[in-house]
């Protein structure tokens, strides 16, 4: 099946919201704590324009959340709906921010993981991210990751 991605829009915030507590919920009891992504207020990310949606047939299987900060380009949230996680849907949102960033100018792009993240950290190093720091962020032990483009 073909996964489009493409600009969210306000009609997406609650099957972007849906989609991102599917992508999260189980990390609940690793965490103790909803993961961040959780907690963001989509309506407002999607009206300052920073959140893209994967789409197969018109249903919503993947969200990114990208912004440019002080340290460069960032994937601020990257989640997969379950039923469509492992079918490649999270590596096309990964090239697709990717390409943002270097169409941007950026030499690089980075992200950060909750420490107990296992199975995230994983596919980043596979898609050749390498850990630079590790820091509490908001209440989270955060593991950060860079990939050079």
């Amino acid at each position: 099946m073909a996964t489009k991605i493409r600009l969210a829009v306000t009609q997406d915030t609650s099957a972007v919201t849906d989609c991102i507590c599917q992508a999260f919920i189980h990390y609940i009891p690793r965490i103790g704590k909803q993961p961040g992504p959780m907690l963001d207020d989509y309506q407002v990310l999607i009206n300052q324009g920073i959140v893209y949606v994967a789409c197969q047939s018109e249903e919503i299987v993947g969200v990114l959340v990208m912004k440019q900060t002080e340290q460069g380009f960032c994937i601020e949230t990257i989640g997969v709906h379950p039923r469509t996680q492992g079918l490649g849907v999270g590596g096309l949102l990964l090239s697709f921010a990717e390409a943002q960033a270097k169409q941007s100018g950026y030499a690089s792009i980075y992200l950060s993981t909750h420490k107990m993240m296992h199975e995230s950290q994983a596919i980043y190093g596979h898609f050749g991210y390498v850990e630079f720091d590790r820091r509490i962020v908001n209440g989270y032990d955060r593991i950060f990751v860079r990939k050079q483009l």
